[in-house]
């Protein structure tokens, strides 16, 4: 008899800043979400759910879902320089 696990782990963005942020880069990396993957986006939480049977896929979604935030969040702090040097 197989024994199954399930794993799961939660990536919560506590910060008001952080949220804002996070909530449109959830927004718009959702049409990319995995079926072992679910994003809660309210105005007091915004919160990413994974889960697998596997350790190894599940490091390996939360690794690509960091990496997209990361270049989520470089692209919206250029887009506010520009606008920025735009204003002066």
């Amino acid at each position: 008899m197989e024994m199954f696990m399930k794993i799961t782990g939660t990536i919560e963005f506590p910060d008001p800043k952080s949220r804002k942020s996070a909530a449109k880069i959830l927004q718009a990396l959702s049409p990319d979400n995995l079926r072992s993957m679910e994003s809660e986006i309210r105005d007091d939480k915004v919160a990413v759910r994974f889960h697998s049977e596997k350790i190894g896929s599940l490091l390996a979604t939360v690794d690509d879902f960091l990496m997209n935030v990361k270049i989520g969040e470089g692209i919206e702090e250029a887009m506010e320089k520009e606008d920025k040097t735009r204003e002066n």
